[in-house]
């Protein structure tokens, strides 16, 4: 059998059919851990796990409709307060903490559906140039982006912009009415057309089957080249949110799985270990990084919603002998 025809051969591909991701995924949990172990040390350093903090820095107000989300101005029940752009001197103060805290990747999320030009912008790129030049990689998640937009957030030295697929594309519109799956991809072409990193993920819990995670995981491992970040999300279920009340907590299993698969799939990339990180035990996280995950996000908040402290992190990241990453964004393929 040639490497481009094997489903578990440790290779770069573009081509990726469901039915072979599937099969992936739903190999015996400890074969699929196997599998994702050899291609995660044979494409990255299985000690580095790179510590992200994420703000944010604009909360709440949002004309979206996204299911699950808090910032959401269509859920009004959530109780979140509005808080506008932050100053940028306050933002540049939170990642100069952050830095002495360990992280070397600073993201900053604004609860817009898209940015308009102007002075909230501006002030967004002063961002990104200050935390450029403390020496940390910088992400921002703003919503929908032009192209001129981009090719800023570019000249201002942005290494990632993040933009999440949430689901597969079937399942998509159960979650979100306000734009469409096709919007959230000529977003992710406009930032990889002006040189951006690109992070981009998804969220399981909110109801979708397998079928639908492993679409989402085929139209990331189809793009070429693939995402050099993959944050990969338990639903942390918020009261108010439509999707609040009816979630059904994920199986700790189900995030190993999707780690793995990933890290199959798409060998070098960033698999982030992100929301719902709280609710796993230190056992199951360790088999979330010998499954190939290699970064999370530290602090007590990940936007709005509860994070595992800084604390814990570091004891488990030294009990199990990981060293934190150098701010170097790894080239995809």
């Amino acid at each position: 059998m040639s490497q481009a025809a094997d489903p578990h051969a440790p290779v770069f591909r573009h081509d990726w059919s469901v039915a072979e991701i599937r099969a992936i995924h739903d190999l015996p949990l400890l074969d699929l851990v196997y599998r994702a172990a050899a291609v995660h040390r044979a494409h990255n350093d299985p000690s580095d796990v790179q510590r992200a903090s994420l703000l944010s820095i604009k909360t709440g107000a949002c004309p979206e409709d996204c299911g699950y989300c808090s910032q959401s101005a269509h859920h009004k029940g959530t109780g979140l307060p509005r808080q506008r752009l932050m100053p940028v001197e306050t933002v540049l103060a939170e990642a100069a903490a952050a830095k002495a805290n360990g992280a070397t990747r600073f993201c900053m999320g604004a609860a817009w559906r898209s940015p308009r030009d102007g002075a909230e912008f501006d002030s967004v790129l002063d961002m990104v140039r200050g935390v450029r030049g403390l020496g940390m990689e910088a992400c921002v998640t703003l919503g929908m982006l032009t192209t001129s937009q981009a090719e800023r957030l570019a000249e201002a030295g942005l290494t990632a912009y993040n933009h999440n697929l949430d689901t597969g594309p079937d399942y998509y519109d159960k979650i979100v009415s306000t734009r469409t799956y096709e919007d959230r991809l000529n977003t992710l072409d406009r930032v990889r057309e002006a040189g951006i990193g690109v992070c981009c993920g998804g969220i399981i819990g909110l109801g979708e089957g397998v079928g639908d995670r492993v679409a989402m995981l085929q139209v990331l491992a189809n793009h070429a080249p693939h995402p050099e970040s993959v944050p990969i999300n338990a639903l942390a279920a918020v009261p108010g949110t439509p999707l609040g009340d009816t979630a059904t907590p994920v199986d700790p299993f189900d995030m190993v799985r999707m780690c793995a698969t990933a890290r199959i799939v798409m060998p070098k990339a960033r698999v982030r270990l992100s929301a719902g990180r709280k609710a796993l035990s230190r056992e199951a996280q360790a088999l979330c990084f010998l499954a190939g995950a290699n970064s999370i996000f530290y602090g007590e908040r990940l936007l709005t919603t509860a994070n595992n402290e800084a604390d814990s992190d570091a004891a488990l990241l030294q009990d199990l002998g990981i060293r934190v990453a150098e701010p170097v964004l790894a080239a995809a393929e």
